[in-house]
């Protein structure tokens, strides 16, 4: 098994930065794609962001030149850092990791998830 704990959200006015934070735990033997999604209430949960084990990124057009993703791939983590922040980028941030094991193969974690609010 594979935890994901996340870190850092919060309440921040507009046009503030937050910085999320992720590490995964448990048993892994390789860690290939993590990433952040977000979800509001009554609708499906969006990418936000993605980053490959060699470092390669995927955004989504409304936060790219905003959001940046990073990892470390020796302490097994991911972060978001969130710029110029909008009342529309409200939600609940999900960390994802694509784990691999050598029993059972390619297997996708989720975080609880955390709280991010962008309000005056």
């Amino acid at each position: 098994q594979v935890q994901l704990v996340e870190s850092g959200g919060g309440l921040v006015q507009p046009g503030g930065s937050l910085r999320l934070s992720c590490a995964a735990s448990g048993s892994i033997f390789s860690i290939y794609t993590l990433g952040w999604y977000r979800q509001v209430p009554a609708k499906q949960r969006a990418l936000v962001a993605v980053i490959s084990s060699g470092g390669t990124t995927n955004y989504a057009d409304s936060v790219k030149g905003r959001f940046t993703i990073s990892r470390d791939n020796a302490k097994n983590t991911v972060d978001l850092q969130m710029n110029s922040l909008k009342p529309e980028n409200t939600a609940v941030y999900y960390c994802y990791a694509d784990v691999w094991h050598i029993s059972t193969g390619l297997e996708t974690y989720w975080g609880q998830g955390t709280q991010v609010t962008v309000s005056s």
